[in-house]
């Protein structure tokens, strides 16, 4: 479709990252380069902002602001864990012809591009011609059509290093250590912790994630065979886990706008799992669990150098994607070029291929027991980059 002059519209919706923010810079960078933007508009918290016209002109921000921002975690716009209903999304896109919006970029991850879905079919209802882009993010990695999404590089950094540490304190006073992930649905960042391991021995010796069943007695009898072999044992494990039954181990009855059992934040699988240990193992057995919750979402000083320059080429890409004629919708993937040498490219998929949908960690990348397999630490090193190697005395 032709295009005439317009203004650009970005929101941040869903939990923030440690490199959000790079992508919200990047839309902006290429949307000042671009002849057909007029002005770029910021929606403070998202479809909130959209509501409540809470509007921050970004493109009079000075060049260095922006950068600076770029580097912080966290949304800088605000973000919101909002859905919109059919009449809201009506609404915004009223807010958009009114002030003339032509391209609106909405930053997060399943849920988000549900909502930029629905954006885009109330506005094609509406003959407002405007393009909607959804760009990723997620720590959870577990967007369709996409390798990997911005902000997982990072937060499966911070995991790495995290239970990297939780190794070395585990040899100084021996016992058994669980660590409870993020990961409702899909163990990606779970599985990160086994990019701790550097030598036989290193934790995470166990790592248990929701595409596996969770068996109690098979858990606890994991536990002891790692103990007896080296007197320690360290876990990892995704808050999602669940039984044969499907049920989630850590209950909850605390949902989002979304429907989503709320897990993160709370300490009750955690608790719950280092019980049943005392109990089945002895009450004097050193157990100890933490819960990481929303720190390893937006660490500041744990942030992956690939992952940052990813997420602001999936924003600049996002606005090179809207050329005249392209496609009226889209989330921005990326792809994994094949070789040797890890290298991306930038994509426009189909909303309706990424809404709705969670990417599970594939078979092949798990291991027969509780554990990631060799294909799967092929697949994460390069998203984290260079790792520290612990020594050992002699």
């Amino acid at each position: 479709m032709a295009r005439t002059k317009g203004n650009v519209l970005i929101g941040q919706s869903g939990g923030p990252t440690a490199v959000i923010n790079q992508s919200m810079v990047g839309v902006v960078e290429q949307a000042r380069k671009d002849s057909r933007v007029r002005h770029v508009l910021g929606a403070r918290h998202g479809v909130k902002g959209m509501l409540e016209n809470s509007i921050v002109r970004l493109d009079k921000q000075p060049p260095a602001l922006l950068a600076e921002i770029a580097k912080q975690p966290g949304a800088a716009l605000g973000s919101v864990r909002k859905k919109p209903t059919e009449e809201e999304c009506a609404r915004i896109v009223e807010f958009c012809r009114a002030n003339d919006v032509r391209w609106l970029y909405y930053i997060g991850g399943n849920d988000s591009a549900e909502t930029a879905q629905l954006f885009e079919l109330v506005a094609e209802r509406s003959t407002w011609d405007m393009q909607v882009r959804h760009v990723p993010k997620t720590i959870d990695n577990d967007l369709c059509e996409t390798d990997h999404c911005p902000g997982y590089g990072s937060a499966a950094r911070f995991v790495a290093l995290a239970l990297m540490g939780d190794d070395l304190d585990s040899r100084a006073l021996p016992g058994v250590k669980i660590d409870v992930i993020m990961g409702r649905d899909a163990g990606w960042l779970t599985a990160a912790s086994a990019l701790a391991r550097h030598r036989d021995g290193d934790g995470p010796h166990l790592v248990y994630v929701p595409e596996r069943p969770f068996d109690l007695d098979a858990f606890t009898a994991d536990v002891e065979r790692v103990r007896a072999e080296l007197g320690r044992c360290v876990v990892a494990v995704s808050e999602g886990v669940r039984g044969a039954d499907g049920k989630t181990v850590a209950v909850t009855k605390e949902v989002d706008a979304h429907g989503n059992a709320v897990l993160s934040g709370s300490g009750t699988l955690g608790d719950f799992l280092a019980a049943q240990l005392r109990q089945r193992l002895g009450a004097k057995l050193r157990v100890r669990a933490d819960t990481f919750g929303y720190l390893q979402r937006s660490f500041y000083g744990c942030v992956s150098r690939v992952d940052a320059r990813e997420a602001r080429a999936v924003g600049r890409f996002a606005v090179r994607s809207t050329k005249d004629g392209a496609a009226r919708s889209g989330s921005i993937a990326l792809q994994r070029a094949p070789g040797k040498a890890y290298r991306v490219e930038c994509g426009l998929v189909a909303l309706e291929k990424v809404a709705h949908v969670t990417k599970p960690v594939p078979a092949e990348f798990l291991a027969a027991g509780p554990d990631v397999s060799a294909k799967f630490l092929a697949y994460a090193r390069p998203l984290v980059g260079e790792l520290p190697r612990p020594a050992q005395l002699r």
